[in-house]
Order: structure tokens, then sequence, then C-alpha cells
């Protein structure tokens, strides 16, 4: 397939929530974090009374980890996303809102997020006592080298780290860990369909503008020179007074 028709179908395919399975086979992954985000939650949701989801995305990860808590809630701040998390998460009988000021203070045992910028604040405050906070965090620096390779903006937030967040969480920090793999990207397409989807990664990116640096990244995929980029995650557990 050419630049112009990789291109066309990656402006064209559907996209909602966070199922990056579209992209199989596309972009690759090779190394793992040493944690698992999913066995952690699952872990903390045993023993929960009452969950909330930060960030749900479309619900996927949530809907996997049923059976919850007699209480459960989620937010979503991405509209698109809105919808699909509620049509999945409500026969769970998961509550989603657009931001977690719709919830009262105090009231969740266990507060999840998988990738959601969040404000520590909002956070302490919908904790009940004890509660638990996990949280997996992208880095400000998470694939650093695609936007190098496009000649594009590096992310606007390049200092959010480890230490960044647990200095500013104001909780009990009990674990914390930090890693990183690879994501290679396989044909242009998939390219610009993840940045469709990631649309924080690159500022502003449209095909009009980053044509040129596209067409050349094409020439070297096709030649079998695939765009390597550093995925970098941050994962924390911390417990309220």
């Amino acid at each position: 397939m050419d630049f112009a028709e990789l291109i066309h179908q990656a402006q064209a395919a559907p996209f909602e929530g966070w199922d990056f399975s579209v992209l199989r086979g596309r972009v690759t992954y090779d190394g793992a974090l040493p944690w698992d985000y999913e066995r952690l939650a699952s872990d903390h949701l045993a023993t929960a009374t009452s969950l909330l989801d930060l960030g749900t995305g479309g619900g996927e990860l949530l809907a996997s980890l049923a059976p919850l808590p007699p209480r459960a809630a989620a937010t979503e701040g991405h509209p698109p996303n809105l919808p699909v998390a509620r049509s999945r998460l409500a026969p769970l009988g998961v509550e989603v809102a657009a931001h977690p000021r719709a919830f009262p203070g105090d009231c969740f045992d266990l507060v999840l997020n998988r990738h959601e910028r969040y404000d520590p604040a909002e956070v302490r405050r919908l904790l009940a006592p004890g509660g638990t906070y996990l949280t997996q965090q992208v880095s400000g620096r998470d694939l650093e080298e695609l936007n190098a390779a496009l000649g594009g903006p590096p992310h606007p937030d390049r200092d959010w780290d480890l230490a960044a967040a647990a200095a500013g969480l104001g909780l009990r920090i009990t674990w914390s860990a930090q890693g990183s793999f690879t994501t290679t990207f396989h044909d242009i397409g998939a390219l610009v369909l993840f940045l469709r989807a990631v649309s924080w990664q690159v500022p502003g990116f449209e095909v009009s503008a980053y044509e040129e640096r596209l067409r050349a990244l094409h020439e070297d995929m096709i030649r079998g020179r695939p765009l390597k980029a550093t995925a970098r995650r941050f994962a924390l557990l911390a417990v309220a007074p």
C-alpha cells in the first residue's frame, strides 16, 4: 500500500475508547514493565467496598476487572470516550461522570488511575480515611524519539516523572517504580492513527504540516527501518491518613 492510501485509511478509520487492537501487528512492543498494573488493581479490588476509576477511557480495563465492589464509579474527561464508557460500564452498575467533582468527598476506599493526569487535591478529597490510591502514569518523556523524528515540539509536560508525582501527591507512598519498553511503528498509517488517538503526543499534529517528515519515515519503513521509540511509565501506591 502506498503513502497516500495508508494516510487516507488512518484518517478515516474509526477509533473509540482506548482500544488499540486495531493497531495489532502494526505497532509492536518489546520489553515489559517490572510490575503488572492489572494484577495490582485486581489485588486491591479484592478487599475494596467502593471504587473510583479515574480516566477510564472506554471502560475497557475496568470492565475486565469485574466483579467490582458494591459502589463503583468512573470518570472520563475525553468527550468522545464518555458515551462509550457509559455503554460498557452501565451493565456493571458503574456510574460514569465527566469529572471527579461529580462525586462527594471521603467516599472511595480505592481510587485507580491508569494514565490519567490528576489533581492531587481531588485525589485526597475523594479518598476515604485509610483509602488507597494506585496509579500508573505516562512519563513526560514518553516516546520522545517520535517527536524528534517528526521535528515537532516536545511533550508539554516533559518534567512529569515519578519524583514530581511523589512530591506533589500529599499522601503516604508505600510503593513506587518506574520502567520502560520499546514501541515500534511498522507503517506510516499506524503512526498517524496513533497520533489521532493520542493527540497530546504531538500538539497540533496535522498530516499536512508534517507531510515531508511523514514521507521520509514512510520510505524508511518500507525499506525495513521502522520507527522505534521508548515508552516510559512510572507507578505508585499511596494511602490516605
